[in-house]
């Protein structure tokens, strides 16, 4: 069975509607303005495929290099080509890391006893 499409075969827009659902078990047919919404929509098979991996093997990169036999770069680069596809930028919220002399100074300051583990967790992840 073939996947619903993402664009317009005709034109490649990506506005498409969903006319009509069919059973092959009770031949009933449903027709109307159907919309999938979905951030999956929009994956290829090799993606979906990526996506099933992934929610197997817990997240788990390790286990996937294993299961799939590609190196921990090739997996996160197809994490980020999946995320994107999903109409997400990958890191986008997550916070800027701090630069190596400021964090040298927060674990010398937590060294040296003059700011708290709570302190200094909060500088280094970037509050």
């Amino acid at each position: 069975m073939n996947p619903l499409p993402t664009a317009c075969p005709i034109c490649q827009a990506k506005d498409l509607t969903v006319t009509g659902f069919f059973c092959r078990e009770c031949d009933s047919r449903v027709e109307g303005r159907f919309q999938v919404e979905t951030p999956f929509a929009g994956l290829t098979q090799e993606q979906l495929a990526f996506a099933a991996t992934f929610v197997r093997c817990e997240g788990k990169f390790n286990r996937m290099e294993e299961e799939l036999g590609l190196s921990y770069p090739t997996l996160r680069g197809r994490l980020h080509e999946m995320i994107r596809a999903m109409g997400y930028e990958p890191g986008r919220d997550e916070p800027a890391p701090l630069p190596e002399k400021a964090r040298r100074q927060v674990l010398e300051q937590l060294e040296a006893g003059e700011i708290s583990y709570e302190a200094a967790m909060e500088q280094l992840q970037g509050g």
